[in-house]
């Protein structure tokens, strides 16, 4: 498992070592599960694509709702395909949830009431992250740190079942199929940089003209959206913000993504089986086959 805050560069080091393994990848994001939400979550180039074959890019409609429990039941077909095939797989990303339903206890979701379900979605949708704490703090406490997707799904299983999904993941947990041995790409202080140069690729690229595009096809509240930065740029693609306020607004969602993501990589993470790389680092390509040695055995 290949894995690091948004912009740190794990996709480069896993699609580098993918290739010369062979490996297939598993890409453990969120947000590139959607169909056509592509710029805006740096998802590989097709080039890459057909290069190194990728699974979990492209596997939901925007408007699906697609749970952390149905990556992972995905991401374990995917596994024994690539076994099928003689590739070994990495996983690589960095939505914990994801991680975390492929590598911990498994769980069985509840089934929710889809219309009541979507009710709720749609009420709660123009609520910011800090209300939606404040909510969840009173319905399932244990969950009132997470991010926007997790705290939307606490309080629908809590209205909706009389539940704490906290109390049903302890209930409903089964051993989990694999382990992991866990690649932690984060290049430090100068992820800030990063991140701020990548966000000005992804303008230039198209990424305004993508989400003009998308605003023709999709309600607003298709879960889609809640990719880090597309309803910002949505707004500027209407017209309720300008250009500079989008770029600033993107930039301090991003930063502050990131910042989950450390805190949760730094905490949930087992570490005797964490390595940990700089990308910037002379050292990197050596640490990055050292920990493919340890990890599986074979040389890179």
């Amino acid at each position: 498992m290949i894995c690091g805050p948004t912009a740190a560069g794990k996709s480069e080091i896993a699609f580098r070592l993918a290739q010369r393994v062979p490996a297939t990848l598993i890409v453990a994001d969120s947000r590139q599960i959607y169909r056509g939400f592509d710029i805006g979550t740096a998802k590989p180039t097709d080039a890459e694509r057909a290069a190194v074959p990728h699974r979990g890019i492209d596997v939901a409609e925007p408007t699906e709702r697609y749970s952390a429990a149905a990556w992972a039941a995905d991401a374990h077909e995917w596994i024994d395909e690539g076994r099928l095939d003689g590739r070994v797989t990495l996983v690589v990303g960095g939505t914990g949830f994801y991680l975390r339903a492929l590598f911990d206890p498994l769980f069985e979701e509840p089934n929710l009431d889809e219309a009541r379900r979507r009710q709720l979605e749609h009420a709660f949708s123009s609520m910011s992250v800090t209300e939606l704490k404040r909510w969840t703090a009173v319905l399932d406490p244990d969950r009132a740190h997470l991010g926007r997707t997790q705290l939307l799904r606490a309080i629908e299983v809590a209205l909706l079942t009389g539940r704490r999904l906290s109390a049903l993941h302890r209930e409903r947990a089964r051993p989990a199929r694999h382990a992991a041995r866990y690649l932690v790409v984060d290049p430090g202080p100068a992820l800030a940089d990063q991140i701020a140069t990548r966000l000005e690729a992804m303008f230039a690229g198209g990424w305004v003209e993508e989400v003009k595009s998308l605003i023709a096809e999709l309600p607003e509240d298709a879960p889609a959206w809640n990719a880090t930065g597309y309803r910002s740029v949505r707004d500027y693609a209407r017209g309720a913000i300008d250009l500079p306020q989008a770029r600033q607004r993107v930039l301090i969602e991003t930063r502050q993504y990131a910042k989950r993501q450390r805190t949760w990589l730094r905490h949930q993470l087992d570490e005797r089986f964490v390595t940990r790389v700089n990308p910037r680092d002379p050292s990197c390509q050596a640490v990055v086959e050292r920990w493919w040695r340890d990890a599986t055995g074979r040389r890179a």
